[in-house]
């Protein structure tokens, strides 16, 4: 395997396992399952069961503040994404679309944000580029 397929693997492991934790995971999921069906429709039943196995455990993690769960899941994920696309290369172009365009070439290619924020009082801002959480009550 070549060293651009071994970063998009591991970028799209990552992503995979992110989007578990998202809004669109169900679309991301669906299409991972799709890929499996078509590639390796013998194994799609087992992916899709560990696909939902693993983002339960992907929702613990967060829950539990678990970085060391969510690395390993990365890593799994990475490993079956590898394997599917080291037999069937023509694919990666499938995935990337499927993720949004990740991949080496997508990660250069940061989105700049600005924000400006003016508060007075007590007020309090809260800004973020992306998800954002906030325990507060």
């Amino acid at each position: 395997m070549g060293p651009e397929l071994t970063s998009f693997t591991q970028t799209a492991g990552t992503t995979s396992v992110t989007l578990m934790a998202t809004d669109a995971w169900q679309h991301t999921r669906d299409g991972l399952t799709r890929l499996w069906q078509r590639l390796q429709p013998d194994r799609a039943q087992i992916v899709s069961d560990e696909l939902d196995a693993s983002r339960e455990e992907v929702l613990r993690a967060h829950s539990a503040a678990d970085q060391e769960m969510l690395s390993e899941l990365r890593l799994r994920w990475q490993g079956y994404l590898r394997r599917l696309l080291l037999t069937q290369r023509e694919s990666v172009e499938n995935l990337r679309r499927l993720l949004g365009g990740v991949g080496p070439e997508a990660a250069t290619h940061a989105a700049q944000i600005t924000q400006h924020g003016t508060a007075s009082g007590r007020a309090r801002i809260h800004q973020a580029g992306r998800d954002m959480h906030i325990g507060e009550r």
